[in-house]
Formats: C-alpha cells, sequence, structure tokens
C-alpha cells in the first residue's frame, strides 16, 4: 500500500477529527476524565488495532492519551493509517 501524496493526505486530514499531520505520522491527543477512562479508551484502540493487524505508538500520563500512526513499511502514511484514525474516532 503505497504512501499518500501531499493531496490525497491533506484530503484525508480534512475528514479526520482532529488528527494533524506530525513528522510522517498522523497524530491526535485525547483528554478524558480520568486515568481509568484513559485506559478504558487505550483498552478499545487496542481491539481495533488487533483487527485492523495495524498498531499506533500510544503514549499515556494520568489521562491524556497520545497517538500515532504510520505504515512504517512504507515509510509514512498509508490508507491503512487513516482508516485506522477513522476507527478509533468511533470508538474516542
Amino acid at each position: 500500500m503505497p504512501r499518500l501524496n501531499d493531496a490525497r493526505l491533506n484530503e484525508a486530514l480534512a475528514s479526520l477529527h482532529d488528527w494533524r499531520h506530525e513528522d510522517g505520522q498522523l497524530v491526535r491527543d485525547f483528554e478524558f476524565r480520568d486515568a481509568v477512562e484513559a485506559l478504558g479508551f487505550i483498552v478499545r484502540v487496542a481491539a481495533l488495532q488487533e483487527r485492523a493487524n495495524h498498531h499506533a505508538t500510544i503514549t499515556a500520563t494520568y489521562n491524556r492519551v497520545g497517538l500515532a500512526l504510520t505504515t512504517h513499511d512504507e515509510g509514512g502514511i498509508t490508507d491503512r493509517d487513516v482508516a485506522l484514525a477513522r476507527d478509533i474516532d468511533g470508538r474516542a
């Protein structure tokens, strides 16, 4: 699956909620009421990742969760990353 060109990446970003392009990755930050809610979200994201066989870099600090998506084999953002971002948005 090839990397998205700039036009396709901009189109994808326009269709995603609060995702941004940073250093060749799709990145989004989430904030929750507390750590328990944040950890519950991480578990839901983990289930989506397993089904997609595509995994985000996840960072967590108390009630904040950061996600970064990229397709390492392609050296950048692909349709797989966009699809997983959309699935994650559906669970946020």
